[in-house]
């Protein structure tokens, strides 16, 4: 019964026979070769990326089998070549397209699991992951835009329609180009965050007045997550055009200030000895910085700053809370006297005749 559509003693049959082997024989060694590659700690592709990229190799092959005219011939589609060669070349795009991104999902994961973002000193793990994230958009959409160019351009009658409309549509272009200014400087903006990196993912920042980290870094906008778990979605022009507070952009660790506002009173000697205690007696410090000076001076107090370190930002501001809360109790519970006070003068109107000096007293 097979014979009555194809011809099994025919030339053809044996080639295409001969073809497929080839395919099926192609088709495993290269799955054994990914395989042994995967094996070998040395290499970017792990051993699970067999499956991932089994299927859009297999549809490759299968494309170049659809192209085979010793196919056409066995099953008596000659005619109908022009039609298997666009299927083919379609199919062939498709897959190849497919086993790119594939492949680029497959190098990003690898390397980027060899970094570890929970770790305390994150600082490579989130160049690197920033880094892959926004490169990978970029070339994911690159590289769709062409295969779909490739499949249009392969039928010539879009082809002349694209090339006529192109032609006459000089002025569309333009008005087109004006209209899509902002996106393309959106996207370029992206990529010069990918490459120069003026934030990361998990960096901390100061962006329109709102304490955050970067929880998302997209082709065109980022996503910055608030201390109270709202989220800011900040364009990435904002990030190359006006000026913000990046506190991780080159290592993690920073210093917390604390200003006391006190009488001219206050022991400073007593106050640096308890700040010492205070640090040494939490595990907020870090154990570098531990500073208190007199900054400043008014009429009715001292401005005393405490300089301290702390290894993160979150861990910086628990800190200084800790260290303003335990010396104002200091204060309050040792020299109440040191607390900043205001001074009026009073003047007797029964004793205007009086000598000022002997009028005149202080109220505290």
């Amino acid at each position: 019964m097979l014979n009555k559509y194809i011809d099994l003693s025919s030339n053809s049959f044996y080639y295409l026979l001969v073809a497929l082997a080839a395919l099926f024989a192609a088709y495993f060694i290269l799955l054994f070769l990914i395989r042994r590659l995967g094996k070998n700690p040395k290499y970017v592709l792990p051993i699970e990326a067999v499956k991932k990229v089994s299927a859009p190799i297999g549809l490759i092959l299968f494309s170049i089998f659809l192209r085979l005219d010793s196919l056409r011939t066995l099953l008596n589609l000659s005619d109908y070549a022009y039609y298997f060669r666009k299927a083919s070349t379609l199919l062939f795009i498709f897959a190849f397209t497919w086993l790119i991104l594939t492949a680029i999902k497959i190098a990003k994961h690898h390397i980027i699991g060899k970094y570890d973002l929970e770790a305390s000193d994150n600082f490579k793990a989130r160049k690197v992951t920033t880094q892959f994230n926004i490169l990978e958009r970029i070339v994911i959409f690159i590289i769709i835009i062409l295969a779909i160019g490739f499949a249009l351009m392969s039928f010539e009658s879009i082809r002349e329609v694209g090339v006529s409309v192109f032609a006459s549509a000089g002025v569309a272009g333009i008005i087109i180009g004006f209209s899509a200014q902002k996106l393309i400087g959106t996207i370029l903006a992206g990529i010069q965050i990918a490459i120069a990196q003026p934030i990361k993912i998990d960096d901390v920042v100061i962006v329109e007045g709102e304490w955050g980290r970067i929880e998302k870094i997209m082709l065109t906008y980022v996503v910055v997550k608030i201390w109270d778990k709202r989220r800011l979605i900040v364009p990435t022009t904002y990030f190359i055009e006006k000026p913000f507070q990046n506190w991780t952009k080159s290592s993690a660790d920073i210093l917390g200030t604390v200003f006391l506002y006190t009488d001219y009173k206050v022991p400073f000697d007593a106050l640096r000895e308890e700040l010492t205690n205070i640090l040494n007696n939490t595990d907020l410090w870090d154990g570098e910085v531990n500073v208190l000076q007199v900054t400043d001076s008014k009429a009715n107090y001292v401005e005393t700053r405490a300089l301290m370190s702390a290894k993160d930002s979150p861990t910086a501001w628990d800190l200084r809370v800790h260290v303003r809360e335990k010396l104002i109790v200091f204060l309050q519970e040792n020299y109440p006297e040191s607390l900043a006070r205001s001074r009026v003068s009073f003047e007797s109107s029964l004793a205007l005749n009086q000598p000022k000096n002997e009028s005149e007293s202080i109220v505290e």
